[in-house]
């Protein structure tokens, strides 16, 4: 079936937003001083029939309580984070005023669970704490007050963490105990039903077998009267995932409360994200791939440390596929050997579990996409223009593109430059409120972007007409077919899988390039495969014979650090079917959404600290969003 490109207003409240979309985004530099008198929150939203708006927030951020934030100098607490995420300016660790250019709808902060309670006692000069020779070193560095000294400490830190080497005294839940319950009463705080959601959470940060990144955020639906009834769980308990989730069961029969884990940084796993295998080496289970699907509902595309999407070498085919790679090692530097890239990147897990739920009877790779930053700064900033960076250290400055950020392979690591602005998630929730947002998290109706707040839909079904993409998209997707994050059972005779598909710029960002749905399928052969599909896009371009799509053009000027909104489109929306549908094959869909070329936070810094940088760094990218699939199941 031919495509139908359209380009017209769903509704009057999309139109207005449009019109504000036509902007061009103003450098930071432009964007006028602010204070706490002068915040902005988000309007109160009521609890509706069906999700009628995308609530933007952040999954997965650090705060000064951290032992690796605090000991790189973080001071900020969970106050500054949800002060910051809910519109208030705050003071950055590094002594600077900071404020987002708009207020988030919701987050959560997931400090470490590993060493909790811990690192504001060493710096503190507990004598339990000192006593130990390392505990002292890292006393001393913290007192020296040298960012050299504390980044070589964080370091150490993450190897002997990776390593199981810390000291008794970080691994002593008593120190916990006090930590956790302020950070349950502090998100309670700063919880506003319908107007700013503040979600309980911390991360699980398994770093087997010397740095095999295998880490975990968990995110609570409930209130801290649940939250305080168990401590969180640590890797000095176990290292291995199945027991985070006996843990997360025991969590839910004892309280009566719910929560779920979000797998992140698979590009730094060393192939262990998603191999084949149980933790320790044994055949995978149906009943393993039911318990993942059951507590790992999402997977963390992009952040701070790079993405985990797709990968050249995996989608050679992908012209789009090669974006803020941190592909060389694992946490802690260990380079990879030959095979490790292809259990690390989502698109190929989409695609393997469709293999593996095929023998087990069950996919054990079932994830919705979403994204966060990973900040350790308690600062939760995702845009090119308004990055504050991973650690204290990479906050704004002169020259912060050089220092080495975490552990890489070699003596160099990954250097400042190599941090991605990224990302924030979209939640379809019917409210603001906790309870909304987690059960959108659970039902997969998210959509993860690289900082843009862009809105996407995606719909399946096999009753859609152009005329649906014409007219209210939301209604006819729900009433005629699933969500994203949701299950196409076997088609009717003579129907294929058809897509609903909207995506709106955001509306103080760049225009949108291009929509394009990615299909991954389980061919007769028993091998998986995929197909990249253009779908509707900006201007009157066409494809080649080969079906590749010309560029969109590049409006961006890098001695200003600026774009404009000449080219691209403020929405794309088109009713799509798939031209290759075979009913008897199982596949997977999701749609990806491409802005225009748009400067990179090094092109910022150049401008701003009149940096000069060597010209193999970036300074330009298209930013871009990616959907939760849709699963297609002949039976």
């Amino acid at each position: 079936m031919k495509t139908k490109q359209i380009s017209i207003m769903i509704s009057l409240a999309l139109s207005l937003m449009v019109i504000a979309a036509c902007k061009p985004k103003a450098p930071a530099a432009e964007i006028p001083a602010s204070s706490d008198a002068a915040t902005t929150q988000a309007p109160v939203t009521p609890e509706t029939g069906y999700p009628e708006r995308a609530y933007f927030g952040d999954t997965h951020v650090h705060t000064g309580w951290s032992f690796d934030a605090g000991l790189d100098g973080a001071v900020t607490s969970p106050e500054d984070a949800f002060r910051l995420a809910s519109g208030a300016e705050v003071t950055s660790n590094s002594g600077q005023m900071v404020k987002l250019q708009r207020p988030l709808d919701w987050m959560v902060i997931t400090d470490h669970s590993d060493g909790m309670g811990t690192i504001n006692e060493v710096q503190s000069g507990n004598p339990e704490m000192i006593a130990d020779p390392f505990l002292n070193t890292l006393y001393e560095a913290m007192k020296g007050n040298d960012p050299k000294a504390r980044g070589a400490a964080v370091l150490e830190v993450i190897n002997r963490q990776s390593n199981g080497n810390l000291p008794k005294q970080v691994m002593d839940p008593k120190w916990m105990v006090s930590a956790w319950q302020k950070t349950a009463a502090t998100a309670d705080k700063y919880n506003k039903p319908g107007t700013f959601t503040a979600m309980i959470g911390y991360e699980w940060t398994s770093n087997a077998g010397g740095g095999d990144n295998l880490h975990r955020n968990v995110i609570y639906r409930d209130d801290a009267s649940f939250a305080k009834q168990m401590i969180p769980f640590t890797t000095f308990q176990s290292e291995d995932a199945e027991k985070l989730w006996d843990w997360m069961a025991a969590y839910e029969q004892k309280t009566g409360g719910k929560v779920l884990a979000i797998p992140h940084n698979g590009n730094l796993s060393n192939g262990r994200m998603f191999e084949e295998t149980r933790f320790d080496g044994s055949p995978m289970t149906a009943e393993y791939a039911q318990n993942r699907q059951r507590w790992e509902r999402l997977f963390e595309l992009t952040q701070i440390k790079g993405q985990s999407e797709s990968h050249p070498s995996l989608s050679p085919g992908d012209e789009f596929a090669s974006w803020d790679m941190w592909d060389t090692g694992n946490l802690n530097g260990v380079v990879k050997k030959p095979g490790m890239i292809r259990t690390e990147y989502y698109r190929e897990a989409l695609k393997s579990g469709l293999r593996l739920e095929a023998k087990l009877g069950a996919n054990p790779f079932k994830y919705g996409a979403q994204s966060g930053t990973d900040t350790h700064t308690g600062l939760a900033t995702a845009e090119e223009n308004n990055f504050w960076g991973k650690f204290k250290n990479l906050e704004p400055r002169a020259g912060r593109w050089q220092p080495v950020v975490t552990g890489g392979p070699g003596p160099g690591g990954h250097r400042g430059w190599e941090q991605s602005a990224a990302g924030y998630t979209g939640v379809w929730a019917t409210s603001n409120t906790r309870a909304a947002i987690w059960d959108a998290m659970m039902r997969r109706e998210t959509f993860s972007t690289t900082g843009p707040r862009m809105t996407v839909r995606f719909f399946g079904g096999y009753d859609f007409a152009d005329s649906d993409a014409a007219g209210d998209v939301a209604k006819a997707g729900y009433s005629k077919g699933v969500p994203m994050g949701g299950d196409l059972k076997a088609a009717p005779a003579g129907k294929k899988a058809g897509f609903l598909i909207a995506a709106m710029k955001d509306p103080d960002g760049a225009n949108l390039d291009r929509v394009q749905v990615i299909k991954g399928w389980l061919g007769a052969d028993g091998k998986t495969h995929e197909k990249i599909y253009e779908v509707v896009w900006a201007g009157e371009r066409k494809p080649d014979a080969a079906g590749k799509l010309p560029p969109v053009g590049n409006t961006v000027d890098m001695a200003k650090a600026s774009y404009a909104n000449s080219i691209g489109a403020a929405q794309l929306i088109a009713h799509w079917a798939d031209p290759d549908f075979d009913p008897a094959l199982k596949a997977v869909y999701y749609a990806r959404v491409l802005e225009i070329p748009t400067p990179r936070w090094t092109a910022y810094d150049q401008m701003r600290f009149k940096d000069k940088m060597p010209d193999n760094i970036p300074t330009s990218l298209q930013e871009r969003a990616f959907t939760s699939p849709i699963w297609y199941s002949p039976n």
